[in-house]
């Protein structure tokens, strides 16, 4: 069951995941603080993993509208120098842990992070990475979620640029700016581009909280719109995103184009 702090109704609006090398050249990050910058005033939600480098700059860039994900539970400061921000983004935007609160994190836990990333997101952004990194794993899992993935090209003289370049020559989309991630995100449906109608937040008492299987009775082989399950349900907004959100992890959802959903195996 995953917990948060902040504003779980920024998981609702239109989110792009941002990751990459720890170890990122200095041109890399402020690339990737630039370019979140320039995507979060266009109305997107900035989604990464609060790791050093390139989601560090991610989250500074994006600032208020932004999410982190982190590997250990929600209470644990990892990095120890993100302290400070990893604060500031339970307190101003939205921090999601899946691990019990308490619990450290450890190198098991990152890849079950990834995919809460890339699952959040429309699309995924990887700006430097190596062959062999957690980012092309996220890549690679928003590739089998049906989501975009975007890679920003780098020199073949540099390692931390040949993850990028591998995945553009496997058919990820070459970005350079905003505008290139706009246009890659331009064949989504308008509707799952606009700003929600603000939605009060849950509480992640019991009695408050909504369980996957709560929605899971609502959905059937044939897909429906999210905002019908919503009026269904009765549940928050937020309460039913975060349901649809767990199923989809265990491979129980699938979504559709117009922002439907059904469950998968149903039928």
């Amino acid at each position: 069951m995953m917990t948060y702090r902040g504003d779980l109704a920024l998981a609702l609006r239109p989110c792009v995941a941002m990751v990459g090398a720890r170890n990122a050249s200095a041109a890399a990050c402020r690339f990737a603080r630039g370019l979140a910058r320039e995507l979060a005033g266009e109305g997107m939600i900035i989604v990464s993993g609060l790791a050093r480098g390139i989601d560090t700059a991610a989250h500074m860039g994006a600032e208020e509208r932004t999410v982190a994900v982190i590997a250990g539970g929600i209470n644990s400061f990892y990095p120890p120098e993100n302290a400070a921000l990893q604060a500031r983004i339970a307190e101003d935007a939205l921090l999601i842990a899946e691990q019990p609160p308490g619990t450290e994190p450890k190198a098991r836990y990152f890849p079950h992070r990834n995919r809460i990333i890339a699952g959040l997101a429309q699309a995924t952004i990887v700006v430097e990475a190596a062959p062999k990194s957690g980012s092309l794993i996220t890549a690679r899992l928003a590739g089998d979620y049906g989501r975009e993935v975007l890679a920003v090209p780098g020199s073949p003289l540099d390692p931390r640029a040949q993850g990028c370049n591998l995945l553009i020559r496997e058919g990820a989309t070459l970005i350079q700016s905003a505008a290139d991630v706009i246009e890659a995100l331009s064949a989504f449906d308008p509707r799952m581009m606009r700003e929600p109608a603000p939605t009060q937040l849950f509480s992640t008492a019991p009695n408050d909280s909504h369980e996957p299987a709560d929605i899971a009775a609502l959905l059937g082989p044939v897909p429906v719109p999210v905002d019908e399950v919503i009026r269904l349900s009765g549940a928050p907004p937020a309460a039913v995103q975060m349901a649809l959100l767990e199923l989809e992890l265990a491979g129980r959802l699938e979504r559709h184009a117009g922002g439907r959903v059904s469950l998968v195996g149903e039928g």
